[in-house]
C-alpha cells in the first residue's frame, strides 16, 4: 500500500474584509469562520475610497495538519522512513456563484505562531467573532502582524491558469523538518502573492490597523478562490496531507530468467524476497536484525539442493560469473531480498535451489526453489492482449479493512495443455509495470487515481502468486460502492494500456 491519507486537524479563513456597511469601523478583523465548510482566498482593491485612497480587502486560509500522527505512523511502519515518501498538500476547489479570478499564484508559507480554529460559520456577513482572526491568533493572543505570522524561505507558489483547479503541492521538505523537530508545526497559511493582494500605500510607510502597507500590490481584484474545508460533507474533498511512496514488492520467483547476452545487465538481474513468518506474523531473524543476509542457488532435479553452489554473473554481466554467494539486505520488518544473475550452463530449465543462511553457511534459514526460464525473443512486434480476474475479491468490506487483492493474469489467446487444465495451480502471467485506481462507482469520481508518477505509489506487487495490491479501505468513504481498475505498461507500444476487467466492491461500516 504505497498511499494513506491525513485529513486537516484545524482550519479556517481570516480576513480584513467589510462588512455590509463598507465602513472602515465595520472591517470583520475580528471574525472567525473555523467551522464554515470552505476556505477562501481574495482580494478586492477599490471597493470604496477613503482619506488614503482606494479601500484594500482580503482573505487568506490557514489550516493545519498532526505530525504527531504522521509520526506515530513512521514509528508503527505504515509510512516509510524520511528520503523513501512523498508528502502532498491536497485542496480542492469549491465551486461558487461569484466570479473567478484567472493566472494567479497562491503562496503556502508554514505559519510560524500556534492558533485557535474557532466554530465560526458566517463568511459573507462576518458575525461570528473569536479565537483566530485577521489581528488574533487566539482569544489572548495576538498575531505580531496583521493577517498571520508565517515563516520566510520556506514557501511554496502555486500557480492556477483557469481558476478553478485543485491544489496538489509537494510539501515533502517541510513535513520533514516538522516530523524532525527542526521547527514546530504550526500548519500552513494560503494566500495571494505580494503583487496580487491589493495596493496600500500609508502616509506613514508601516501597516495602518488592518490594512497591509503594500506598494508592490495591484490595483485590480481577484475574486475569489474557495476551498473545501475540513467540515466539508464531501468525503473526498476535504483537504489532506497525502502521503506515497513506492511500496512495491518484485518477487521474481514465478518470473526468473537466465542471463541474456541481449539484455542489458540490468534486465539480467532476478530479484528474490524471503518472507521470514514466525505464529502468522512477519518478525526480523534474530541473527540478522537489519543487516546482510547471503544466498546461495544449487541446481536438482530433486526436492533438495544437491552439488556444488552454482556460479552468480556479477551485476547481470554474462561474461561474469565468479561468486557462488550472494548478499542480501533488509526490506521491511520480517522480509529480505537478493538481486542475481544466473546462466543457463548445461542445464537449462532445471530446478533451481535458493538456500538463505548466515554469512558462513553454517545456519540455514529457508531454502526455496524456482524454475528458471531462457529469456524470450520475438521475430515480430508483439501485441499483447490479456485476460484478468480478481481471485480473491469480496462483495464487501468494512471501512476499517485493510485488504488485499490478488489478480490471475493470462494471455487473451491462451491455449492450455491437457497437463495445464488437469493441473489445479495452473500459473499466472506475471506483469512487471501494473498499476491501479479506484473509483466510485455511482459518479465515476477518481478516489484514488492511477499513481504512476515518480512516486509509484499505486504499482502492483507482484510474486510467484501472481499481482497484487493492498488497499487501507478509511480511504473510501463508506456506504458506497468501488470499481477497481487495471493499467498494463506496454513497452512494445511505450503506454499504459487500461484493461477492459473491472472488480467492484462495496465499503460498509
Amino acid at each position: 500500500m504505497g498511499i494513506f491519507r491525513y485529513t486537516a486537524s484545524a482550519d479556517n479563513t481570516i480576513t480584513n474584509a467589510f462588512t455590509s456597511n463598507l465602513l472602515e469601523t465595520g472591517r470583520g478583523t475580528g471574525s472567525n469562520m473555523g467551522y464554515a465548510d470552505a476556505l477562501e482566498v481574495f482580494s478586492i482593491y477599490g471597493q470604496a475610497s477613503s482619506s488614503t485612497g482606494q479601500t484594500q480587502e482580503l482573505t487568506r486560509a490557514l489550516i493545519n495538519f498532526s505530525t504527531t500522527t504522521i509520526a506515530a505512523d513512521r514509528t508503527a511502519g505504515k509510512i516509510p522512513a524520511s528520503g523513501s515518501v512523498s508528502f502532498y498538500l491536497r485542496m480542492f476547489n469549491a465551486r461558487t456563484p461569484f466570479t473567478l479570478p484567472q493566472d494567479f499564484t497562491l503562496v503556502v508559507a508554514p505559519v510560524s505562531r500556534s492558533w485557535v480554529e474557532g466554530t465560526g460559520l458566517d463568511m459573507d456577513e462576518y458575525k461570528d467573532d473569536g479565537k483566530s482572526n485577521w489581528v488574533s491568533a487566539s482569544t489572548t493572543t495576538a498575531w505580531t502582524n496583521v493577517g498571520g505570522d508565517y515563516r520566510t524561505g520556506s514557501n511554496y507558489n502555486v500557480t492556477f491558469a483557469q481558476g478553478y483547479e485543485d491544489m496538489e503541492l509537494d510539501v515533502t521538505e517541510l513535513m520533514e523538518r516538522w516530523l524532525a523537530s527542526e521547527f514546530t508545526n504550526y500548519g500552513f497559511g494560503v494566500r495571494l502573492t505580494a503583487s496580487q493582494e491589493a495596493y496600500y500605500s500609508g502616509s506613514t510607510g508601516v501597516d495602518s490597523g488592518s490594512i497591509i502597507q503594500n506598494t508592490d500590490g495591484a490595483t485590480e481584484s481577484y475574486y475569489t478562490k474557495k476551498f473545501f474545508a475540513r467540515s466539508t460533507e464531501f468525503f473526498f474533498k476535504r483537504p489532506v496531507i497525502e502521503a506515497r511512496w513506492d511500496s512495491r514488492i518484485s518477487d521474481d520467483r514465478e518470473n526468473f530468467y537466465y542471463s541474456s547476452s541481449l539484455a542489458p545487465s540490468l534486465d539480467n538481474l532476478n530479484t528474490l524476497y524471503f518472507y521470514n513468518y514466525v505464529r502468522g506474523r512477519l518478525v526480523n531473524i534474530p541473527t540478522v536484525g537489519t543487516g546482510e543476509i547471503y544466498v546461495s542457488f544449487y541446481s536438482s532435479s530433486n526436492s533438495a539442493p544437491t552439488g556444488s553452489a552454482l556460479k552468480l554473473s556479477v551485476g547481470g554481466n554474462v561474461a561474469a560469473a565468479l561468486d557462488t554467494n550472494a548478499t542480501g539486505g533488509y526490506v521491511s520488518t520480517g522480509i529480505y531480498s537478493c538481486s542475481v544473475a544466473l546462466t543457463a550452463a548445461s542445464t537449462p530449465f532445471a530446478l533451481v535451489h535458493d538456500v538463505w543462511s548466515n554469512y558462513s553457511g553454517t545456519v540455514e534459514f529457508y531454502t526455496g526453489s524456482v524454475y528458471p526460464e531462457l529469456m524470450p525473443t520475438y521475430d515480430s512486434a508483439p501485441t499483447f492482449e490479456r485476460i484478468t480476474s480478481c481471485k480473491n475479491l469480496r462483495k464487501k468490506y468494512s471501512g476499517t479493512d485493510t485488504a488485499r487483492f490478488r489478480f490471475f493474469v493470462r494471455n487473451k489467446n491462451w491455449s492450455p495443455t491437457v497437463y495445464t487444465v488437469s493441473t489445479t495451480n495452473n500459473p499466472t502471467d506475471i506483469i512487471p509495470s501494473a498499476s491501479y485506481a479506484i473509483y466510485r462507482v455511482t459518479d465515476n469520481y477518481g478516489a484514488i487515481p492511477y499513481g504512476t508518477g515518480s512516486d509509484l505509489s499505486t504499482y502492483l506487487s507482484y510474486d510467484k502468486e501472481g499481482n497484487y495490491f493492498d488497499l487501507d479501505m478509511s480511504l473510501l468513504e463508506r456506504d458506497y460502492m468501488y470499481e477497481i481498475r487495471l493499467a498494463y505498461y506496454n513497452d512494445s507500444i511505450g503506454s499504459w494500456q487500461e484493461q477492459p476487467q473491472t472488480f467492484k466492491f462495496r465499503v460498509e461500516e
